[in-house]
C-alpha cells in the first residue's frame, strides 16, 4: 500500500489538489479525460517530427513515465505503459505520415483538442484553465490527473486508502479561496 509522501515534487496529493480544483465539473472533466492524452500523443509527435536528435520523444516520454511511477507505483506504471504506447504510436504515425503530412495532423489534433479543453473550461467549469497559474505543474500532471480519475471512477482506485476524501477536502478549500476571491474581485 502506497502512503503519502511529504510536499515537493513527489506529493501527489498537493498535485492532484491542484489540478482537481480546476476541474469540478463533470463534463468538464469528460472533456478532459477525452483530450488530454491524445494531446501528450501529438505532442510526442510532433518531437519525433521535428527533434534535433532521434531519442528525445523517447526521452521525453521516458521523463513523464518516471516522474507518474515515482508518484505511485501502481497507476504510475500504468501511466508509464501509456506514455511508451504514446512513444510508439506516435512515432509509427510520424514515420507513416512523414514531416509535411505530419506536422498538419499535430496542428489539426492539437488545436481541436485544446480549443475542446477551453470550452470545458469556459463554458462547463467558468474558470480559467491550471495552465494559467501553473504552466509546468498543468502540463505534468494533466495526464496522470485523467487516468487517476478514471480508475477512480470506474474501478474505485485510491494511490492509498483515504485519498480521494483527503484530496476532496483539499480541492474544496482550494475552490472556496478562490470563489472568495473572485468575489472580491468583483465586488
Amino acid at each position: 500500500m502506497a502512503k503519502p509522501r511529504g510536499g515537493g515534487l513527489l506529493d501527489l496529493e498537493r498535485h492532484f489538489a491542484f489540478y482537481g480544483a480546476y476541474h469540478s465539473n463533470p463534463v468538464n472533466v469528460f472533456i478532459h479525460v477525452l483530450f488530454v492524452w491524445p494531446i501528450f500523443l501529438t505532442a510526442v509527435m510532433l518531437v519525433h517530427l521535428t527533434a534535433p536528435f532521434p531519442h528525445a520523444a523517447a526521452a521525453g516520454a521516458a521523463v513523464y513515465g518516471t516522474f507518474y511511477l515515482f508518484l505511485d507505483r501502481r497507476s504510475g506504471a500504468l501511466a508509464a505503459l501509456l506514455c511508451f504506447l504514446c512513444w510508439a504510436a506516435s512515432g509509427a504515425l510520424a514515420s507513416r505520415l512523414g514531416y509535411s503530412a505530419g506536422w498538419k495532423f499535430v496542428l489539426v489534433a492539437q488545436l481541436f483538442c485544446w480549443t475542446m479543453q477551453f470550452i470545458g473550461h469556459g463554458v462547463f467549469e467558468k474558470r480559467a484553465p491550471a495552465l494559467f497559474d501553473n504552466l509546468v505543474q498543468a502540463f505534468l500532471m494533466a495526464p496522470f490527473f485523467v487516468l487517476l480519475e478514471v480508475l477512480h471512477k470506474f474501478v474505485g482506485y485510491e494511490p492509498y486508502p483515504g485519498f480521494h476524501a483527503k484530496v476532496s477536502k483539499m480541492i474544496d478549500a482550494a475552490r472556496k479561496e478562490w470563489e472568495e476571491t473572485k468575489a472580491k474581485k468583483m465586488s
